[in-house]
């Protein structure tokens, strides 16, 4: 690099550099190996390194490298590739810093098939547009590009997203950068709920309450339904025949990509927090309709047809749900964790469940704990000492 530089003509200086070379080896991170990360580093990372390193003594008018979202949103697949884009990222911060020019224009996805993406299958766009993240004419881009070169910031996306099908994702799920888009364009009108609602495709569930006056068979059948519906989606059939009940999602086409989505959408549907390995774990849409019904419906009493525990029971599988759509900020969930270990220390002392009654010290401590927790230590607290996981 540094001969290649160095053999410029005077007559014509090297006044711009744009590093735009990259390659792919898509794995889930335990097929991950050091061979993958090293080819896709070298291409992306070194040739980055070695361009900074041979051009550091010249008059540039600009350094611009082609980084991706990847690097910066995280994409399934891609531990390695967001990693060597990352690294771009911090290249153009470091040139910053010592006063020379630099940008790193994290990309999506370019409509223009090429050998980076045209392996992409139709399920894998159609998962992408879900996503929120549509594919760019590359007209499009090369505007977007004489935009981030005269933008003057050092690390920028360009990218065509979708606001309206992010706001149907819950929150806990995007990106740092998409959340702040989406609240932008959303309004203060539209709120959480409603959003983890239209990720799931339908207003708010009150699943103990709707469940609650099936029959048992019912119940199945709906569920059932349920998750036939969101894994047709998933995998891109039309009819939700393609998805039998007793086949396994593997034989049916699932990888470790399309298992999460699923998940995904089915905890966005409940208001339920599944397992990440709930495909794998339950491996046919049967299965997982058992297990979403034993989450969504106590097991009812042979004899009565109910338990005495079951209204408790309805009412913190409400609570759970709706602690999961819940999205307040770090400073005001405070106050609802304190009022979870009041709860919870009130009954173990009135059932005689924890063997004695905590004293003053032990509530506050508790309570000193709560308040700083976030708000998924919040919901773990309610899978752990609740019993509702």
């Amino acid at each position: 690099m540094a001969a290649l530089v160095a053999g410029v003509d005077p007559e014509h200086p090297l006044t711009g550099v744009i590093h735009a070379a990259g390659v792919l080896d898509d794995a889930v991170v335990t097929s991950q190996t050091p061979e993958r990360l090293a080819r896709v580093w070298e291409a992306k990372a070194t040739a980055a390194a070695h361009l900074h390193a041979a051009t550091a003594d010249l008059r540039l008018g600009m350094f611009v490298m082609f980084s991706s979202a990847a690097g910066v949103m995280g994409s399934p697949g891609q531990a390695n590739y967001a990693a060597a884009n990352a690294f771009c990222d911090a290249l153009a911060a470091h040139r910053r810093s010592l006063g020379m020019p630099g940008v790193s224009v994290a990309w999506g996805l370019w409509a223009e098939s090429s050998e980076m993406t045209g392996n992409l299958t139709e399920a894998d766009l159609a998962r992408m547009a879900r996503s929120g993240i549509a594919a760019m004419a590359s007209d499009h881009a090369l505007a977007l590009l004489d935009a981030a070169v005269e933008h003057g910031g050092h690390q920028l996306i360009a990218a065509d997203v979708n606001t309206r099908v992010l706001a149907t994702q819950p929150p806990d799920a995007l990106p740092a950068a998409l959340r702040a888009l989406v609240a932008a364009s959303a309004g203060a009108g539209r709120t959480t709920e409603r959003r983890t609602a239209a990720a799931a495709g339908a207003q708010p569930v009150d699943w103990a309450g709707r469940l609650a006056g099936m029959s048992a068979d019912e119940r199945r059948r709906v569920l059932l339904d349920l998750v036939r519906g969101h894994a047709t989606t998933v995998l891109g059939h039309a009819d939700a025949e393609a998805v039998q009940a007793d086949t396994s999602f593997k034989d049916l086409g699932f990888d470790s990509l399309t298992a999460v989505e699923l998940r995904n959408r089915l905890s966005a549907a409940t208001g339920l927090r599944l397992p990440a390995a709930l495909v794998f774990d339950y491996p046919e849409a049967a299965i997982v309709a058992d297990y979403l019904l034993e989450r969504l419906a106590p097991e009812e009493d042979a004899s009565t047809g109910r338990t005495g525990a079951d209204p408790a029971l309805g009412e913190l599988a409400k609570l759970e749900a709706t602690l999961a759509r819940l999205d307040v900020a770090d400073g005001e969930a405070g106050a609802v964790t304190a009022r979870l270990e009041s709860l919870l220390a009130t009954w173990k002392a009135t059932r005689n469940l924890a063997g004695q009654k905590p004293d003053a010290a032990e509530r506050k401590t508790a309570t000193e704990r709560l308040e700083s927790a976030s708000a998924a230590q919040v919901l773990d607290f309610i899978d752990n000492e609740l019993g509702v996981s």
